[in-house]
């Protein structure tokens, strides 16, 4: 098994989504802690493309985030050419608002890799360190089989 950490510096910004800068978030570091715990630390200010007419922040926004960020994580604590898939099956649950032009921080880390499945986590909290919203989910695997 490759044991080289795999560089992820191309994916920071917005994770290689445009639609990720373009609502205002921003993917900013990333390393893997252990053997496979993945993580990755980004922000989201929220712009208004991702807010309703009152400023706050559609579910599909945090949903687009949490995914996005479990999916770094997982991918940051594969090795070689080792990738996620996608997911297939996540939950998502929204905890108080986010609002147009205030600061969230993102996190996303890898809870667990199986050789088919990665079981993730995220979440967005305000600057005060309250939980936003947070998420769940489990990801398929493509390995590379010649390992």
């Amino acid at each position: 098994m490759d044991a080289t950490p795999k560089d992820m510096d191309r994916w920071l910004g917005d994770g290689g989504m445009a639609l990720i800068g373009a609502i205002g978030g921003a993917f900013e570091a990333y390393g893997v802690d252990g053997e496979d715990l993945g993580w990755v630390s980004g922000s989201f200010v929220p712009s208004d493309l991702a807010c309703d007419p009152h400023g706050a922040v559609q579910a599909g926004v945090h949903a687009l985030l949490l995914d996005a960020s479990m999916n770094f994580a997982i991918n940051t604590a594969l090795r070689g050419s080792d990738r996620t898939q996608g997911a297939i099956e996540m939950s998502t649950e929204l905890l108080r608002p986010a609002l147009r032009g205030e600061s969230y921080v993102l996190r996303g880390e890898v809870v667990r890799l199986t050789r088919q499945i990665g079981f993730g986590e995220a979440n967005v909290t305000n600057e005060a360190g309250k939980l936003v919203s947070r998420s769940t989910a489990t990801f398929l695997l493509e390995r590379d089989e010649k390992k």
